[in-house]
């Protein structure tokens, strides 16, 4: 369990870390789908929250605060497949683009998530 959530938080340390910078080869989806907002300063903000994700699962009494800030993320970054289909698929339902691909590989972080939070026990 413990090397699970270690692996989690890296890849949300390192992929977070990288929007700030403009770094991220997610950046231009990300600004594509968040429109409604200012998509330089969303990808920024949401690039600083997956590295408070990821620095929350590294400290055992964080856990349930990276838990929950994990949840409220994840929704949103499966709303390309809603808004940008042209971009996620290739052929809808079935053939997916690289990044179709990327955006449903965050099922298995959502998976790690639940895997993770289940181990957390209750405080009195």
């Amino acid at each position: 369990k413990i090397l699970l959530r270690y692996s989690l938080a890296f890849i949300f340390v390192w992929f977070g870390a990288l929007k700030p910078f403009g770094l991220s080869p997610a950046q231009e989806l990300v600004e594509k789908t968040v429109y409604w907002f200012n998509p330089k300063e969303f990808v920024v903000v949401l690039g600083w929250w997956e590295v408070l994700i990821g620095l929350c699962l590294l400290y055992k009494p964080f856990i349930r605060c990276a838990i929950f800030l994990l949840f409220i993320q994840m929704p949103g970054t499966f709303l390309p497949l809603l808004l940008l289909p042209n971009i996620c698929f290739n052929k809808f339902p079935l053939e997916l683009t690289l990044e179709g691909q990327y955006i449903i590989k965050n099922l298995i972080l959502i998976s790690s998530g639940l895997v993770i939070g289940g181990t957390v026990k209750k405080t009195k």
